[in-house]
């Protein structure tokens, strides 16, 4: 007889309902776990209790990851069936103590008696010699903590490869790249989008999902803006949170264009990806440039939906190879609105892209190519 099966055990900052990206990626992550018959714990703050969720066993306690809690989340760790293997979805911000909590990292590395993998959502701080003293502070000590928690993995993912620089020597070599997928439904019944289509009328329509960051505003403006002075047919639909003040923002700067700037803010995740789905083209322009950490790229992509964003210091080589997107070089928001115009007069192009990003989700992003690299021996 081999081996017995290891149960999994996720730690978590955030687990739904709590929102986030790392949340929803979690229990995804989690429930395809369970499907393919593993066992599964998921460890997470919040109210006390234990609950089975879709064959996912959640465990919730207040303060979890700081130092009080750690006892009491070994004394439970431990109750539960060996072998074990913890997999940690990394975020320095998620565990308390305003990003610091060193305390915890420490209590990961000495967990020697669990097989230890860890995935790098975000890792460090940016650094730099002009910032203010206190992020310089938090710039090294998460520095600190990542050479904690990654010294001691035996197994280590990355949601982009440059989180890797920033590991100790041993780990750096064997840490594997493994994008995240879109943290939404990847397909839309007919008559739900037919359904859309025929509520927000006709187009074109100029699609945008994210947050809304400060980053991301004036790039986001600068470029809308111009598309839609360029063809007064063409309408944009704002999509996520923070949607609806953006496009007030927008429309008392520009009130020419109040009529065609409509936003919704906080959709069910069905009725977002059918909204999304409804879109001629998605413009997506990023600070740091498109990555395979950004879900809201990937929703995009899920759905076979066109999308014109740019190169950043954070983008990979793939980006260029694949084809899944229209990238244009830099932050200037002038390439961003010529191609998303060539690509708006050249519906066969548009369509085409359209199935590049469908096809290349599927085969590189998809949520089956990370369960299939978390069930198959590490390289």
């Amino acid at each position: 007889m081999g081996d017995p099966p290891r149960s999994w055990h996720l730690l978590t900052g955030e687990y739904p309902p709590q929102p986030g990206g790392v949340s929803d990626y979690t229990r995804l992550v989690a429930q395809a776990l369970a499907r393919e018959g593993q066992e599964v714990h998921v460890w997470t703050p919040g109210e006390s209790g234990t609950l089975e969720e879709d064959g996912v066993t959640v465990h919730r306690a207040p303060g979890l990851f700081l130092p009080p809690g750690l006892r009491g989340l070994s004394r439970e760790l431990n109750r539960c069936r060996a072998p074990r293997r913890l997999l940690l979805q990394y975020v320095p911000h998620a565990f308390g103590m305003k990003a610091m909590n060193v305390p915890f990292c420490a209590w990961f590395a000495s967990r020697r008696q669990d097989e230890r993998w860890v995935f790098f959502h975000e890792i460090v701080y940016p650094w730099s010699l002009s910032a203010r003293p206190r992020h310089q502070v938090l710039a090294g000590v998460t520095r600190v903590m990542a050479r904690l928690v990654g010294g001691a993995a035996d197994r280590a993912f990355v949601s982009i490869p440059s989180w890797a620089e920033h590991l100790p020597s041993p780990i750096r070599q064997r840490a594997e790249w493994r994008p995240v997928p879109s943290t939404l439904p990847t397909s839309v019944p007919a008559m739900a989008l037919a359904k859309v289509r025929a509520t927000l009328g006709v187009g074109p329509w100029l699609g945008h999902f994210g947050t809304y960051g400060s980053a991301i505003r004036a790039p986001l403006e600068a470029a809308l803006v111009p598309l839609l002075d360029q063809d007064a047919r063409r309408q944009a639909l704002l999509l996520g949170r923070g949607s609806q003040q953006f496009a007030e923002e927008v429309a008392t700067r520009h009130p020419g264009l109040r009529s065609r700037i409509h936003s919704r803010d906080s959709l069910a995740p069905d009725a977002l990806v059918a909204h999304l789905a409804a879109m001629d083209l998605l413009v997506q322009p990023y600070p740091d440039g498109v990555s395979t950490r950004r879900t809201t790229a990937m929703a995009g992509l899920a759905l076979g939906l066109p999308l014109v964003t740019q190169t950043g210091h954070l983008t990979e080589p793939l980006w260029k190879s694949s084809g899944a997107v229209a990238l244009t070089d830099g932050s200037t928001p002038g390439a961003l609105i010529d191609t998303a115009e060539r690509l708006l007069s050249r519906p066969e192009e548009l369509a085409a892209l359209g199935a590049r990003a469908a096809q290349v989700y599927r085969e590189r992003f998809a949520l089956e190519r990370t369960v299939e690299t978390l069930l198959r021996p590490a390289p």
